[in-house]
């Protein structure tokens, strides 16, 4: 079990080091703001979405490594999805954070989150990303808060 433990750091580190899809996205369709005050994580996610699916992804911000690593993982397993499968896709990712048997199939790399679960204050970091997509994707103009 130590060696799953060990890569999953690894894959997180390394998505905080070297974030996949960081930065502007000038032709976005949809964009968000997000922040968790308890941590100082603040994103922001760009989308362009094209015959409803999600054509580009990029984010930018700054924050802890749980953070960064799901904004990173996150623009890399949504990018082609239709709608209708990121909001699935989001479900079962927050039912892997916070869910009372969650399950790591048909995730991939998102799996790495797993062990998130076992420390509550730092769901908001690996989530808030996701739930600033979400907001952008539906159109809503406040930003997100874990507050």
């Amino acid at each position: 079990m130590s060696e799953i433990l060990d890569l999953y750091q690894e894959v997180i580190l390394d998505h905080h080091k070297r974030p996949r899809n960081q930065g502007s996205l000038e032709d976005a369709t949809h964009e968000a703001e997000g922040d968790n005050p308890l941590c100082g994580d603040r994103v922001r996610v760009a989308v362009r979405i094209e015959d409803g699916a999600i054509a580009e992804i990029r984010f930018e911000g700054a924050g802890c490594a749980i953070a960064m690593a799901s904004a990173s993982l996150m623009t890399e397993a949504v990018r082609g999805l239709a709608l209708s499968e990121f909001e699935s896709l989001f479900q079962r990712f927050h039912e892997l954070l916070t869910g009372e048997e969650p399950a790591t199939e048909n995730l991939g790399k998102l799996a790495v989150f797993s062990g998130v679960r076992e420390f509550p204050v730092r769901v908001k970091c690996a989530t808030l990303a996701w739930h600033t997509l979400r907001s952008a994707l539906r159109g809503a103009s406040n930003p997100v808060s874990t507050e």
